[in-house]
């Protein structure tokens, strides 16, 4: 299924979930919505914030990277609708957190030709039934009017990032991923935007920057909804 279908196919899905399951705010529990207006404030603190990492971060950029962006730190109410949305299969909570992506991307972001989700192992969907980073770069892409491709794959399992140490976490994601063989010219020469939900070392980042500078992306850059400090 093509990103196109994948879309049609969630939105299909969503309305009859919206129809048999009243959302409930991931945030404060009320019933009406995924995520109420209050609780979306957080995801859009650093929206005037400049391009870079903020004084007191570490300075550097993922291996390959040359620009990173998040919405807000994973604590509180951006934490708990990741979680939500990654393991509670609340897919609706992909839309606001894929527009606060876009309105984070569309104030700082450099530039960008093309969307491109982290991918889950294949084993890995099959028992969740998605993928949340694909929900979340085909909700930005459609906020910013940028096509989403589905161009990285996995080559193998890995352990949850969050159980790993630093170094832990960069060998376990060193040369895991690759560029599916019918869309390197999707990003060959172009801008490309990762775009994934929780930023950690940054280990998982370079290695997808690794794999689509290696099939000739002309520049990588990432965007995740929150970066844990």
């Amino acid at each position: 299924m093509g990103a196109s279908q994948t879309a049609g196919h969630d939105r299909r899905v969503g309305s009859i979930v919206d129809l048999l399951v009243p959302p409930t705010c991931a945030g404060c529990g009320l019933e009406g919505d995924v995520l109420c207006g209050r609780c979306r404030g957080p995801l859009y603190r650093r929206l005037r914030e400049p391009p870079g990492l903020p004084i007191g971060l570490p300075g550097e950029l993922p291996e390959g990277l040359v620009q990173l962006e998040w919405c807000a730190a994973y604590t509180g109410t951006v934490r708990a609708a990741l979680h939500i949305l990654k393991y509670g299969g609340e897919r609706r909570l992909a839309d606001p957190l894929g527009a606060a992506l876009a309105a984070r991307w569309r104030s700082a972001g450099a530039a960008g030709t093309v969307l491109v989700p982290v991918p889950v192992h294949a084993a890995r969907l099959r028992a969740r039934g998605y993928d949340q980073a694909l929900l979340l770069a085909l909700s930005a892409g459609r906020s910013l009017g940028i096509p989403v491709a589905r161009a990285l794959r996995r080559t193998r399992s890995t352990r949850a990032q969050y159980q790993l140490g630093k170094a832990g976490r960069a060998e376990n994601v060193g040369g895991m991923f690759e560029v599916v063989p019918d869309l390197v010219e999707v990003v060959s020469g172009r801008w490309v935007v990762v775009v994934d939900d929780i930023l950690t070392t940054g280990a998982t980042l370079a290695a997808c920057a690794h794999a689509l500078s290696g099939s000739g992306a002309a520049a990588v850059a990432g965007l995740t909804v929150a970066r844990e400090r």
